[in-house]
């Protein structure tokens, strides 16, 4: 019985393991407006172990992501990001991470998005 016990057990496990997915694909929305977030945004993302691939649109404010869920998670990701001053969709920034953010880069600034309009 405790073989059967020991077989049925290990055999959950193996299915659990491989039903996590290692080139996950996923796009996740985070505010920003120029070059320099895409630089900030993409190397927060990428420093995030597991995370194989970053794209972030500056006109769509889409990142996309390949990454391996065995070592992480969009929640784990989002929070690296906002972490550098970028909200995401799930996650706000602190106050202070966005207020160290360079003067062109701040998002939730009138004057800055109109700037960036006429770019």
């Amino acid at each position: 019985m405790k073989k059967l016990f020991l077989f049925f057990g290990l055999g959950l496990m193996t299915m659990s393991l491989s039903a996590q997915n290692k080139n996950a694909k996923a796009q996740v929305e985070v505010d920003g407006v120029c070059l320099m977030c895409k630089a900030r945004i993409e190397k927060a993302a990428l420093t995030t172990k597991g995370v194989k691939y970053v794209n972030w649109d500056v006109e769509s404010h889409l990142l996309s992501l390949i990454f391996d869920e065995n070592k992480t998670n969009l929640k784990a990701i989002q929070e690296n990001v906002a972490a550098v001053g970028h909200d995401t969709q799930e996650i706000q920034c602190s106050i202070s991470s966005y207020n160290n953010l360079h003067p062109c880069c701040k998002y939730k600034e009138e004057e800055v998005l109109e700037d960036h309009k006429k770019e």
